[in-house]
C-alpha cells in the first residue's frame, strides 16, 4: 500500500534495521558517529545511541504518523565536544519528529511543517 501522494510504502515498516544518523537538518554528520536508532514494534521501543549515550524511549506510528515519547539516556560525559551538541541536537530532533518518509535505504524524519530535520541510513 502506498498512502495517498506522500510516496510512503505503508508496508515497508522503519522497525528492524539500524538506522544510523547520516544528516541533521541540512548538515552532514562526520563519518564515524555512533549515533544510531532501531525500532522495536513488539515493545513499541526505540533504542539506540545519541553518539555517546545509549538512549531508549517510547514511540508510536500509524501510517506517516510518528511520535516518539520521552528519551531517557545514560549520562556519560562526552569528550569530544562536537560530538556531545551533535547528540543533544539529534535527541531534540527526535522529540520533535511529527512524521516521516522511507526513501531506498533511508529513514527521513520530518516535523510539523513537513521540513526534513534527520536522515538516518540502514547501511544496506
Amino acid at each position: 500500500l502506498t498512502a495517498c501522494g506522500s510516496g510512503i510504502n505503508l508496508d515497508e515498516p522503519i522497525e528492524g534495521p539500524v538506522w544510523r544518523l547520516a544528516q541533521l537538518g541540512e548538515e552532514a554528520i562526520a563519518p564515524g558517529s555512533d549515533a544510531q536508532l532501531q525500532f522495536d514494534r513488539a515493545n513499541a521501543r526505540v533504542t539506540g545511541s545519541g553518539g555517546c549515550n545509549r538512549i531508549t524511549g517510547s514511540y508510536t506510528r500509524t501510517g506517516s504518523a510518528l511520535r516518539i515519547g520521552q528519551i531517557a539516556a545514560t549520562r556519560m560525559a562526552c569528550a569530544d565536544p562536537v560530538r556531545g551538541a551533535t547528540e543533544a541536537q539529534f535527541l531534540a530532533v527526535l522529540q520533535g519528529t511529527t512524521s516521516y518518509r522511507l526513501a531506498p535505504g533511508r529513514l527521513i524524519l520530518l516535523d510539523a511543517g513537513g521540513r526534513t530535520v534527520a536522515t538516518l541510513s540502514s547501511g544496506r
